[in-house]
């Protein structure tokens, strides 16, 4: 099985090749490895959230540092997956993907030997590097490897973990933290990388056959616009969102966005066809991916926050109570793609996206005096939501491209959930600050100099002031908890406003069944749209 490749075949050949639809062990390697290797490097995002007030003790990280300890990932993956996409297509996934692996495990080693704030910022974008290489090899192989009649299951399973690969990763993170520091995490990157980097020989390659010239200038111009809105995103809580230098990246990002699509309308083997979005299952589905994502690490923001500052969990007990979404986003996610073969991308997506508003307007009714419970219903039906749109969401963006440009269309699925993520968490901390900043401002002019920049700054620092005061502060400490539920309870009500519109909006966009009715006698059958 090692070294064999796969081709882009014939419609008859393929129907030949795909007559027995039983799943052969290879098959069940292929599907299992990329999971887990595009599980790592989703958990990679996440895994350092709960992680970095260790660092900023042990090597005297700056609050913007340890933000671009995470962002630095999240930036070189959003930026370069598309053309990634595209040297999986021509050159091999499978090599991609073992190659990205070995650059994502040597990246990941850096902050075992080399501490300072500095290198574990290169080392995490180097990482991020190498995730970009491994993320949309993971599913093209997937689609290329599979026959039709199994592959909506597969992207389904991919899907689903690509959606908890992140509480994966804050789960593994908070373990690693009990018993050892924050460098175990990078430890564990760099085996998990390495390991998979082996196992990821052993699977076939996938490849173009025809081999297309790379779109250099598309290249260039999709990660100009792509890492501008992204450093706009991650800038735009710190600096405003009407910092100058913010509006002037969300300017260029919109610019660049223009002339990759120029460029792409005008070369004879383009990066990525701007076309493709005009067909209905694609563009929807790229904005449902990326609609899911903006909503869901936006609350992972707000969620991980709350249990630990309100219900005062470690950062262990902060990922275990996360962890119930993974059984109904994972299950739902497995049968929801035959969900949509049966019913239209149309109704999947609706449905999912309502529940996931529903859910986040659900909690913005949480109180201070919350119990845990009164957390998890509505987490398990934001789970159950995801579950329904997300599989569906990126079978919708696959199908809608030919087979030989699977690497690309992966690379879209991948991108559009990069961008999401980043605006997602931008947008979230931004309401989040602006809320607790306004409820928290009348205590403010009766605190010591000394305190009042700390306590404006976030509930975190607020409670640190708090408990050197002792028990005569407990009053500011309840207060400052409150301001930071009403941030939270306004950032919630947003994400849950917009998810309600966009699953209208995408309701009415998303194609529905798709049927076959002959016109007359003797004639094609034509497809209608219902």
């Amino acid at each position: 099985m090692n070294g064999s490749v796969t081709v882009f075949s014939t419609p008859r050949e393929v129907a030949v090749t795909t007559a027995s639809t039983s799943l052969s062990r290879s098959h069940i390697w292929l599907l299992t490895l990329s999971s887990m290797a595009v599980a790592l490097v989703i958990a990679a995002m996440a895994a350092l959230y709960t992680a970095l007030p260790e660092i900023a003790a042990d090597t005297g990280a700056t609050q913007q540092q340890l933000t671009w300890v995470v962002d630095g990932y999240t930036l070189a993956l959003a930026c370069l997956v598309l053309f990634s996409g595209a040297l999986g297509d021509r050159y091999g996934r499978r090599i991609m993907m073992v190659l990205g692996l070995v650059v994502f495990a040597v990246a990941s080693a850096i902050p075992l030997f080399l501490e300072e704030p500095a290198w574990i910022i290169a080392s995490r974008a180097v990482a991020g590097v190498g995730a970009a290489l491994v993320m949309p090899s993971t599913l093209s192989l997937l689609t290329g490897g599979f026959p039709p009649e199994r592959r909506g299951v597969a992207v389904g399973l991919w899907a689903g973990v690509v959606s908890g690969g992140a509480v994966l990763g804050i789960l593994g993170s908070g373990l690693l933290l009990q018993i050892w520091s924050w460098q175990a995490i990078f430890l564990a990157m760099t085996v998990a990388g390495a390991v998979f980097a082996v196992a990821g020989c052993t699977v076939p390659e996938s490849v173009d056959e025809q081999r297309p010239p790379l779109d250099f200038w598309g290249g260039i111009t999709a990660s100009t616009a792509v890492g501008a809105v992204v450093v706009a995103a991650i800038e735009a809580p710190i600096r405003g969102w009407t910092d100058p230098l913010v509006l002037g990246l969300f300017g260029t990002g919109i610019v660049a966005a223009v002339g990759f699509a120029g460029v792409e309308l005008r070369v004879p083997h383009p990066l990525l066809d701007v076309r493709l979005f005009a067909d209905r299952g694609f563009g929807s589905g790229s904005v449902s991916v990326a609609v899911q994502f903006l909503v869901a690490f936006g609350y992972f923001l707000l969620f991980v926050q709350f249990m630990q500052l309100i219900f005062g969990y470690s950062p262990l007990m902060s990922a275990v109570a996360m962890a119930p979404m993974i059984a109904p986003l994972i299950g739902i996610s497995i049968f929801a793609p035959r969900l949509a073969e049966r019913f239209g991308l149309r109704l999947p997506t609706f449905v999912g996206l309502l529940c996931v508003g529903i859910a986040l307007i659900l909690v913005s009714r949480t109180t201070v005096d919350s119990s845990y419970i009164d957390v998890l219903w509505p987490l398990l039906i934001l789970s159950t939501g995801l579950g329904l749109c997300t599989a569906p969401a990126t079978a919708a963006i696959i199908n809608g491209t030919p087979p030989e440009k699977h690497g690309v269309a992966s690379a879209v699925n991948d991108a559009a959930r990069e961008v999401g993520a980043a605006i997602g968490i931008a947008v979230s901390g931004s309401i989040l600050a602006v809320g607790y900043a306004d409820r928290i401002a009348p205590a403010l002019p009766a605190l010591p100099e000394a305190a009042r920049g700390p306590v404006e700054d976030s509930l975190a620092a607020a409670l640190e002031v708090t408990e050197k005061a002792g028990p005569a502060a407990a009053p500011l400490a309840d207060f400052a908890k409150e301001a930071f539920v009403h941030g939270a309870q306004q950032a919630s009500l947003a994400l849950g406003i917009l998810t309600v519109v966009m699953a209208f909006v995408l309701g009415a966009w998303a194609p529905g069944r798709i049927t076959g009715r002959t016109s007359s006698a003797g004639e094609a059958p034509v497809l209608v749209d219902r």
